[in-house]
């Protein structure tokens, strides 16, 4: 049960997210759908691919990719004056579908006998998979990789499961809930990981 609460929180998340995109991008019906659908689905297969499970397992969510199909209907519907104000509610759907799925993508990898390396990058890449395909599909640089630390969030729910630290019902939620937090803090207080600028950036003098 807590496999597919999670997995159908995550999955409305990131379908939401990913037709958001599309629509600030101004991409036509079929771009909001692979946008949504992507970005919903894109952590999962990378993840599989990672812990060797077969990609074809994608497809065996059959209602799952309905709902997703049924949100990113809703969010390309919606009037367009109630999507402007979406920056904060944005915000709160990736922190919701980057703590739900980087979460499954670590149960997955434990349940499999994976090693600890394996459990944190498969919580990375679940978590923040489908953002990063929808980054790149929109034209976008990666935030996860460049302006974000929410993918250090993500490999740290998969580090507390890794290690065994969280494993009951209850103590998955509060990692949820705990993830969620740390992310729209991020946002809010602007946290970044450590950055080096490769060239000069000083303007040459006249």
């Amino acid at each position: 049960m807590t496999w597919e609460i999670f997995n159908a929180i995550g999955t409305i998340a990131f379908a939401i997210s990913g037709a958001i995109v599309a629509l600030e991008e101004d991409y036509d019906i079929l771009g909001v759908y692979v946008l949504g659908m992507v970005t919903a689905f894109g952590g999962g297969t990378t993840r599989n691919l990672l812990i060797g499970v077969p990609v074809s397992e994608i497809w065996d969510q059959g209602p799952l990719f309905m709902m997703a199909i049924f949100i990113i209907t809703i969010v390309f519907l919606f009037p367009s004056g109630a999507l402007k104000h979406w920056g904060r509610w944005g915000t709160l759907t990736d922190a919701i579908g980057l703590s739900t799925f980087a979460i499954l993508g670590a149960m997955h990898a434990t349940e499999m006998n994976h090693p600890l390396s394996a459990i944190i990058m498969a919580a990375l890449l679940t978590g923040s998979g489908g953002g990063i395909i929808r980054d790149l599909l929109a034209g976008r640089k990666p935030s996860v990789l460049r302006e974000d630390i929410y993918g250090a969030w993500a490999m740290l729910a998969g580090l507390l499961i890794g290690i065994d630290m969280v494993n009951q019902t209850w103590g998955l939620y509060l990692l949820f809930i705990a993830v969620v937090t740390l992310r729209m803090l991020t946002v809010k207080y602007g946290w970044k990981l450590p950055r080096r600028q490769f060239t000069d950036q000083k303007k040459p003098h006249m």
